[in-house]
């Protein structure tokens, strides 16, 4: 099957996958989960990261931080609306940044083994 006619949905699940993430993010009493707030962050921006490496192949993989970067920065600076109850941080900013360096790193690997095996 043609990689191709994949894009379209993992290009949806990029758009859901984002929708989840903000209205988490922005929720004055998210659900209280097992995983510590850094683990959340982490794991939010890896899926994030790998769905828009893999949706949207054409963008050169530092765009990808670029946008992951500033939607991080845009969620903490979100945060600080006082209604919304919730603590910005910049420790929570530098782990989104970590997680998206560390995913597109796999993602830049995976990208120049499949280059390689393309006649």
């Amino acid at each position: 099957m043609n990689f191709g006619k994949w894009q379209a949905w993992i290009r949806r699940a990029f758009w859901l996958a984002l929708a989840v993430t903000l209205v988490m993010a922005l929720l004055p009493n998210p659900p209280t989960m097992r995983a510590t707030d850094k683990v959340q962050h982490m794991a939010a921006f890896a899926a994030l990261t790998s769905l828009a490496a893999l949706g949207f192949p054409s963008l050169r993989l530092r765009v990808i931080f670029v946008w992951m970067a500033a939607l991080g920065l845009a969620i903490e600076v979100l945060q600080m609306i006082p209604m919304l109850h919730r603590n910005a941080e910049a420790s929570d900013w530098l782990a989104d940044c970590a997680a998206t360096a560390a995913t597109l790193l796999l993602c830049g690997a995976l990208r120049m083994l499949l280059c390689r095996r393309q006649p």
